[in-house]
């Protein structure tokens, strides 16, 4: 059984999958292509339309028999929607996901953080690897209900009578990835005038200006533009607007924290937002700035350094726009971010009236190494491509520790985040506070397609 957290995978067996999600939830499915787009109508599974090739829905239980999907299809991605239209996700009950085999066996598990005013959850999503099928834990948030999710997915929905031309479709992640209504046409232009002596600033400058403004408002230190980011911004942008919508991956699969970091940034903190719609940077930074993750985002206090980028979404005629924020990479930055998640790890262990962990320098050795290895070979396990294990892992760093355990996870952006979602995981939850474990190391590595990979490696 696998306990999966936002961004986290496993491989699945061969044959029928049952994919159930119990309480006041309708369930639904897109088929898609490597493109990430439906091939027509037939490929959105919902109450109405309950079975595709391949896929079947009955209650609250999808099932998927990959090698029955359409010719082409790549992906089936599952999304939760209230049963009662229009409520929001926050006020039912936890979503949980039980995945299961052609035997009853248990697969995996996901339980995704909570969300908030959002009406629509892209759950998880099962994709082709070479051969193999794999599962990956989304916990993406929308707010536009499932008209919204099929217009990104490529599916014509025609608009419902009396709603608002102006009504904002927006699209709410665990870092923002958002869209919004296109600007009104400008005015005709002002009569020419002499120019003043000082030129304008550029659309960088005026936009890095008015970040160092809300940040110096909100008692944050100033950012600075970086080229790396910059370029890395700009090849997300252009990506998006060449497929004519918003995506944490190019079409080649290549995510923007790869970007990043193939582009020679390696960083510590990261944040970013997908936008589409603003006309200007001004535009843009005025959105990002109402609210929510999206505004923590500009202000994070750690970030010193920023990249934008935006690119004319061709057919479509909206403006695609990535910014990129991120703190870099030190050593001593690493040393801060192992110390706080020991010391947020022995709080709960303090809690449960268990003995403190302390640092072990082997420990941390073999699980700095193994988040390295997760980024540089693009895995997502506790097994190595190698087939190491753990325990195997330990005892190569030199560690002499009778009992090992492992925790791992991708996509926090926080010691206090990636902890919390390990105590909210029974299996995690259960290492930390085992009796019989007496030292910790942590490792942290930034990149790979999540952005973030943590390793807690116990020993007693």
């Amino acid at each position: 059984m696998n306990d999966l957290v936002p961004g986290g995978n496993v491989p699945l067996p061969d044959g029928l999958l049952t994919l159930r999600v119990p309480g006041p939830f309708d369930l639904s499915a897109l088929v898609t292509d490597q493109g990430g787009k439906v091939a027509g109508d037939a490929d959105f599974v919902f109450y109405n339309q309950p079975a595709a090739p391949g896929a079947r829905l009955s209650g609250d239980v999808l099932t998927v028999d990959p090698r029955r999907l359409r010719p082409g299809a790549d992906r089936v991605t599952l999304v939760v929607s209230p049963a009662e239209p229009g409520t929001p996700l926050g006020r039912l009950p936890a979503v949980a996901l039980q995945v299961g085999g052609a035997r009853g066996e248990a697969v995996a598990r996901f339980a995704p953080p909570r969300l908030g005013p959002e009406t629509v959850l892209l759950l998880a999503e099962i994709y082709r690897r070479g051969t193999a099928w794999k599962l990956r834990a989304l916990g993406q948030g929308y707010a536009d209900g499932l008209a919204g999710v099929a217009r990104d997915f490529g599916l014509d929905v025609a608009d419902e009578p009396g709603v608002a031309a102006s009504e904002a479709v927006t699209v709410v992640m665990a870092r923002p990835l958002v869209a919004v209504p296109a600007a009104p046409p400008p005015q005709a232009p002002a009569p020419a005038r002499a120019p003043d002596r000082a030129a304008p600033p550029g659309p960088l400058q005026d936009f890095l200006a008015r970040v160092n403004a809300a940040r110096a408002a909100a008692g944050a230190p100033a950012v600075t533009l970086d080229a790396r980011l910059t370029a890395a911004a700009r090849a997300q942008a252009a990506g998006m607007a060449a497929r004519g919508a918003l995506g944490s991956e190019g079409p080649d699969g290549t995510s923007l924290h790869q970007r990043v970091t193939a582009a020679g940034y390696v960083y510590l903190t990261v944040g970013e937002h997908l936008v589409s719609g603003p006309r200007t940077p001004a535009d843009f930074l005025d959105y990002c700035l109402r609210g929510g993750d999206s505004r923590r985002t500009v202000l994070e206090r750690a970030h010193t350094h920023v990249g934008l980028g935006q690119a004319p979404g061709g057919r479509s005629g909206d403006v695609f726009w990535t910014a990129v924020w991120a703190e870099p990479f030190t050593p001593r930055g690493l040393d801060r971010f192992a110390a706080e998640v020991l010391a947020l790890t022995n709080g709960h262990r303090a809690a449960a009236g268990l003995r403190p962990l302390a640092a072990d320098p082997r420990l941390t050795a073999a699980a700095q190494a193994h988040s390295d290895d997760m980024v540089a070979r693009a895995f997502y396990s506790h097994t190595a491509p190698d087939g190491s294990e753990p325990w195997h892992r330990a005892a190569a760093a030199g560690s002499a520790h009778r009992a090992v355990g492992e925790n791992i996870a991708c996509g926090q952006r926080s010691p206090a985040e990636v902890v919390r979602g390990w105590m909210d995981s029974p299996g995690h939850r259960a290492n930390i506070l085992k009796p019989a474990f007496t030292h910790l190391g942590v490792g942290f590595a930034g990149g790979g397609r999540a952005g973030t990979y943590w390793t807690q490696l116990f020993g007693g």
